[in-house]
């Protein structure tokens, strides 16, 4: 088979792939909206219809809630397993999309011509990349190129209730040799990505409790703890004057960076001045010693999400507070233990506590970061045929954030997995007007063509 034949097919019905993307994107699937349930419905039936007509047994699977899509097909091969999630946000404030945003349309930019509507790029343009690039090797070739199994949620964007028990009990018809998310983007506009690590959380709120009322601040000003400043003094002690947090124990299981990765990370078009300098900022507040890659990719972070006490209305109230309250989070890399370090902080403000106080300390989620073997074979393969599509060659890189699926194909299934999407930075994914580049969704399905070639 021709490998240039099925993308010379994929050039050739573009229009036609756009069309159908235009048509899933009209159906109004926002999953957190229970008076969208029908849609939702809807969305699942349209991917079934539609993977049914290029060779996949496909078939909407009940839960609690929206439904999953699974559907297999193919022979052969390196067996994928495809996620995505059909669901998409909540369009408030309606009043700020130039357009309705459940009537999507092409549109001429600075940048290119671009799909706009809702979930255009988050996650419908995205898994109807993996789609279409199926589509089209079915018809040059009359069969998939291998087997694949594809898993579509309609939950992601409403917190995945439904997705846990469910994958817990249909474990084993997931299993295949990898698995493929494609709910992510590109480092760099030329630049194509896989995400190999991700970041793990760890949060807390905190309640210091000194006086057993507010007090006069005339009357009891000296002698009276303060909670405010036990809590500052606390919080404060977090970080040394180099940015690194002091929890005892707090790097254990933080590993270094491949020089491999390392490498590709420092031959990245990336401006630490211009990232900083686009939210007003100027110096980085990390750890000295990393640079600002590491600091939101591959390090772990200690911040302090909110901080309140006392009054803080309108005018002046002289008041001395009973209590002070925070809310602190734990971004978490490599083998972190995020209930150690919920641990570790807990006593961490016991050393704190000064007679007359006492600590209410609440965890809140803990989750453990995920960390994706580049050794599997898989890895290299799709990296160097991602490279043959675009102008740079593909690059592993972190995520500041965290994608849960990718850490459950791991703990439940068994599952090495890989992130590759071709979303853009400015696409305002979660925002009005939201986006996806042309270029991304033909360029993302000629890509899937090329891995899943070479997995073949």
């Amino acid at each position: 088979m021709s490998l240039d034949a099925v993308l010379d097919h994929i050039d050739a019905d573009l229009e036609n792939s756009i069309a159908r993307l235009l048509d899933l994107m009209r159906i109004e699937s926002i999953s957190t909206d229970p008076a969208y349930a029908d849609e939702c419905q809807a969305a699942a039936q349209w991917l079934v219809d539609d993977l049914n007509s290029i060779g996949f047994n496909a078939e909407i699977r009940p839960t609690t809630g929206h439904p999953m899509v699974m559907a297999k097909g193919g022979a052969g091969g390196t067996h994928t397993l495809f996620y995505g999630h059909y669901d998409v946000q909540p369009v408030d404030p309606l009043e700020l999309w130039d357009n309705p945003p459940f009537e999507p349309s092409l549109e001429e930019t600075t940048n290119g011509p671009v799909i706009r509507g809702r979930g255009s790029s988050d996650d419908k343009g995205q898994l109807m990349t993996f789609v279409e690039a199926c589509r089209a090797y079915k018809e040059v070739t009359g069969t998939l190129p291998a087997q694949i199994s594809i898993f579509f949620e309609g939950e992601e964007e409403s917190g995945s209730p439904s997705l846990v028990p469910y994958m817990e009990a249909h474990k084993d018809e997931l299993k295949a040799d990898v698995a493929l998310i494609c709910d992510t983007g590109m480092v760099e506009p030329n630049t194509p990505s896989i995400v190999t690590m991700l970041r793990g959380m760890a949060t807390q709120e905190i309640t210091i409790t000194g006086p057993d009322k507010d007090l006069h601040s005339g009357m009891y000003g000296g002698p009276s703890i303060n909670p405010i400043r036990v809590i500052n003094k606390a919080l404060a002690a977090l970080h040394d004057d180099d940015g690194h947090v002091t929890l005892e124990g707090f790097y254990d299981g933080v590993p270094e960076l491949p020089e491999q990765v390392a490498q590709q990370w420092r031959d990245l078009d990336f401006n630490a001045d211009a990232f900083l300098g686009g939210v007003g900022l100027s110096v980085p507040a990390g750890e000295k010693d990393r640079s600002v890659l590491e600091q939101i990719w591959s390090r772990p972070t200690a911040e302090v999400n909110g901080i309140w006490g006392g009054y803080t209305g309108e005018g002046f109230k002289t008041v001395l507070p009973s209590q002070a309250h925070a809310k602190i989070s734990f971004r978490l890399v490599g083998t972190q233990d995020p209930l150690k370090i919920q641990a570790a902080f807990k006593a961490h403000l016991e050393s704190f506590l000064p007679a007359d106080c006492k600590l209410e300390f609440k965890a809140h989620g803990a989750s453990s970061a995920s960390n994706m073997a580049i050794d599997h074979p898989a890895f290299e393969t799709a990296r160097n045929a991602l490279s043959d599509e675009w102008d740079n060659a593909g690059v592993y890189v972190g995520c500041g954030g965290s994608i849960p699926i990718a850490g459950h194909f791991q703990d439940i299934v068994g599952l090495e997995t890989m992130l590759i999407g071709f979303a853009q930075d400015d696409d305002a994914i979660h925002s009005p007007n939201e986006k996806y580049d042309i270029r991304s969704f033909h360029k993302g399905m000629r890509s899937w063509v090329r891995i899943l070639h070479a997995l073949s």
